[in-house]
């Protein structure tokens, strides 16, 4: 099942900019891109630094945004202030 990223306050996808791919809000830093980054063992500290722009909230809101839409795949919303209980990130 694929994400509703409409339903993400921390991304955006406006025809013209990255080819409309989604992008975290306010910048040219497409979603993929930090999923990639995590999949290569990056940690959030490090893939912010690497992306102008890019805030560790906004990566926080999308990883819980993907996260309870595995757990409820119906009406969830993306909250760009959240607190992580985790050390991993």
């Amino acid at each position: 099942m694929a994400l509703d990223w409409s339903e993400c306050a921390a991304v955006e996808s406006v025809p013209g900019k990255v080819s409309g791919a989604w992008v975290f809000r306010g910048t040219r830093v497409p979603v993929a891109a930090v999923f990639e980054n995590l999949e290569d063992g990056l940690r959030i500290d490090q893939i912010v630094r690497m992306f102008d722009g890019l805030t560790r909230e906004q990566v926080k809101a999308v990883l819980d945004f993907t996260a309870r839409s595995l757990e409820a795949p119906s009406s969830v919303r993306c909250r760009p202030n959240l607190v992580w209980l985790t050390a991993k990130y």
